[in-house]
């Protein structure tokens, strides 16, 4: 399973669109995590992300907040999107999603 989560200096970006790298993290069949690499988005504009994710081999994107064309945009990739999710660090955010303990609020994007 791999993981996207949007980035601003290493810890989770608030505003998906705009954040300056994704943390990508693989996780294999018992929940251990085999890699973390942060990468460069291409230029943000409608579709282009969730196409990108889906070319890196994303399952699941955890983001703070997003919009509701981008997620129509991952739905149509078969990407599942976990909104409003609360944290900082990349590998503890997916950890806590593994382990059903992923506190999440409000989608902060205001689009």
């Amino acid at each position: 399973m791999r993981f996207a989560i949007p980035t601003y200096q290493g810890k989770l970006c608030s505003h998906f669109g705009h954040c300056e790298a994704f943390a990508i993290i693989e996780v294999d069949e018992e929940g251990r995590i085999l890699s973390e690499t942060y990468i460069q988005p291409p230029p943000h504009a409608p579709g282009v992300i969730p196409r990108w994710l889906k070319e890196k081999g994303v399952d699941k994107v955890i983001a703070s907040g997003m919009g509701p064309r981008a997620q129509m945009f991952f739905s149509e990739m078969g990407i599942e999107v976990i909104i409003g999710a609360v944290g900082e660090d990349p590998k503890e955010l997916v950890k806590a999603y593994l382990n059903g303990t992923l506190v999440t609020g409000p989608n902060v994007c205001e689009h």
